[in-house]
């Protein structure tokens, strides 16, 4: 007669793959979009701890706003790549009363250096409600106005939107990014993150 002993089956923490998700960050301003620097500004890693993370396409360090953060190499492209198509949407505070052919301007398109580049959309708003105070605060010019505009890119030209608004007459005071594709920056304060899975960012992506 056999007897059969029960089956124990030991998994090692090794053997088990880690979930590493994808990080909403809210960038503060004048931090580097990296995790090292030379001249110890400060950057990503002081305010992500997570291993084996890195940002899915840039923002100026003069800039504020929402960052992705993967692991997965195919979902940093599909989110960074020019070729995608992504949108991202930008609230900038600009110098200067905005006008609607200045709208027009930045739909149609505007010469710089290195081509011509165009907004999706472009929309003169009312100041975002809710939006943190910046510190330290913008410099602003006595007797000149400012105005508030929102954003829509999908090309990736080095600080394209600074650019293309001070092509037309505007140059930015203050820019901060609030959407990229289908994530917001929601409620997240300065220095603030979220996180979700690579697998249900990427099924965001299918919607």
């Amino acid at each position: 007669m056999v007897h059969s002993e029960p089956l124990i089956v030991v998994i090692f923490p090794a053997m088990l793959s880690p979930i590493v998700p994808m990080i909403l960050l809210n960038k503060p301003f004048r931090v580097l979009c990296q995790f090292r620097d030379a001249d110890q500004r400060p950057t990503l890693a002081d305010f992500v701890d997570t291993p084996s993370v890195y940002p899915a396409g840039r923002l100026d360090y003069d800039s504020e706003g929402l960052v992705l953060l993967t692991d997965d190499g195919r979902l940093q492209a599909r989110i960074s790549q020019p070729g995608s198509k992504m949108l991202k949407h930008y609230w900038v505070q600009v110098e200067g009363d905005a006008a609607a052919e200045q709208m027009q301007q930045l739909c149609t398109g505007v010469l710089l250096k290195d081509g011509r580049a165009r907004t999706i959309d472009a929309q003169i708003i009312a100041k975002p409600a809710g939006l943190w105070s910046r510190e330290p605060p913008i410099r602003v010019r006595k007797n000149i106005p400012t105005s508030w505009l929102d954003v829509a890119i999908d090309q990736g030209k080095n600080r394209q939107v600074r650019r293309m608004t001070a092509a037309v007459g505007l140059p930015a005071l203050r820019l901060v990014r609030h959407a990229i594709g289908p994530w917001r920056i929601g409620a997240l304060g300065p220095g603030e993150s979220l996180t979700l899975d690579n697998a249900d960012a990427w099924r965001l992506l299918q919607c």
